[in-house]
């Protein structure tokens, strides 16, 4: 018996035994190398298949990062509040008859809030009334008329009686000089005139006092009427109810506080500037604020006031806003983040927002080198757009992934 051994292409090693018989050892033999070879062929594809493969490349599209102007915004914070807010009080005791307003009910200036009982301020407007008229009548002086004193007719039947007094010593006084009547009668006639003379002063000093008193119960009037109408407690101006405090049946003092109306439309937004944007922050500028009750939603103003002086325990500048409310949407007490654009743009490396990846607060982009990317670690700056800035970590012209970021790592290779 002959030993052969057989060597595959893939390395591995049969064993074959040949039979000394001369004609079945041939067929034997190419049998079993026939078979050998079959399994020498399974076992060189089975090799190559196991062998790995070359990478494919990861498509993506590149986009050069560019530098160009960008406008500035300083960054601030506050808090929307009415552009005019009242503590409407009643301005005469009573008793609350009718409230015909309720919380965010909207009211037009001079818009009645509440109704007092008026039966008591009525009554002392017609008692003043009646004292009016009473004084108007001895003065014989209607309420439209100005006074004349020598119309009172008190006054005119004095300057009568004094002037027919004046009149009859004027007579006397010819005939004493004519010796017709003695020294006597004309003494007499003297005395009457000046008593008729000082009759008539009088009466017009009385006419005079009685219409001071007059002016005096026309005030009274004034004052009782403006208690008649005080019993109405209306609106100051045009706005909302914010809160109603009394209700029907309650009693009010004067003084006391029944309704809050405040003016929605437009509202103020006050801000604060740290000092070094001092200089950036006028009157006029726009104002781009957002709220967290309307996400994605950015709201406009102008600036209306800036502070004098800063806040010494702040080192800031107080600014006022004024925000258009036309719908009402927005709530004073809303906090507001807002962006005020400073005058000058300075330069800036931008790249398309989609490039950067940022996870657990640190953001990368991969730079496209031929066929390969790298993997950098940036710092990024405001959102212009669909773009953002890269403030560190990047050149201008340098190009950037913005497509398969996912699939992507330090030195993969790409194709564009």
């Amino acid at each position: 018996m002959r030993r052969r051994f057989l060597v595959c292409a893939s390395g591995s090693v049969s064993e074959k035994q040949e039979p000394h018989a001369p004609g079945r050892g041939l067929i034997a033999a190419f049998l079993m190398t026939a078979l050998f070879m079959n399994a020498c062929s399974a076992g060189d594809a089975k090799s190559r298949e196991s062998q790995p493969s070359a990478p494919q490349a990861i498509a993506v599209v590149a986009v050069a990062a560019v530098e160009q102007p960008i406008a500035r915004f300083i960054r601030a914070s506050g808090t929307l509040t009415a552009e005019e807010e009242a503590e409407v009080a009643a301005e005469t005791p009573g008793r609350v008859v009718s409230a015909p307003v309720e919380l965010g009910t909207r009211v037009a200036a001079g818009a009645e809030l509440i109704r007092l009982s008026a039966a008591e301020t009525e009554a002392q407007l017609k008692e003043a009334e009646a004292n009016a008229a009473q004084i108007e009548a001895r003065l014989g002086l209607a309420a439209d008329r100005a006074l004349d004193i020598d119309a009172v007719p008190e006054v005119r039947n004095a300057k009568a009686t004094y002037a027919l007094a004046e009149s009859e010593f004027g007579r006397i006084k010819s005939l004493l000089d004519q010796n017709v009547v003695s020294q006597s009668e004309f003494e007499q006639r003297r005395t009457q005139m000046d008593a008729a003379r000082q009759q008539y002063e009088a009466a017009r000093n009385g006419a005079a006092q009685l219409y001071q008193s007059l002016q005096g119960a026309r005030a009274r009037i004034a004052l009782a009427q403006k208690a008649f109408a005080d019993t109405v407690v209306r609106a100051p101006f045009n706005g909302v109810i914010a809160q109603r405090l009394v209700s029907v049946g309650d009693y009010v003092t004067k003084g006391m506080k029944v309704a809050v109306v405040v003016r929605v439309n437009p509202l103020r937004v006050r801000l604060t500037i740290p000092e070094q944007f001092i200089a950036a922050i006028g009157v006029g500028q726009p104002v781009g604020f957002i709220v967290d009750a309307y996400p994605g939603r950015q709201f406009e103003g102008r600036v209306r006031y800036v502070s004098p002086a800063l806040q010494a325990d702040q080192r800031a500048l107080t600014v006022e806003a004024v925000v258009p409310n036309a719908t009402g949407e927005l709530k004073p007490g809303l906090f507001a983040t807002a962006r005020i654009e400073q005058p000058a743009r300075t330069p800036g490396i931008v790249v398309p927002a989609a490039a950067v990846q940022t996870t657990g607060g640190t953001s990368r982009v991969f730079v496209v080198t031929g066929d390969r990317v790298e993997e950098r670690i940036v710092t990024t700056g405001q959102l212009i757009g669909d773009s953002i800035e890269i403030t560190k970590g990047l050149n201008a012209g340098e190009r950037v992934a913005t497509k398969n970021l996912a699939r992507l790592t330090d030195g993969a290779r790409v194709e564009s």
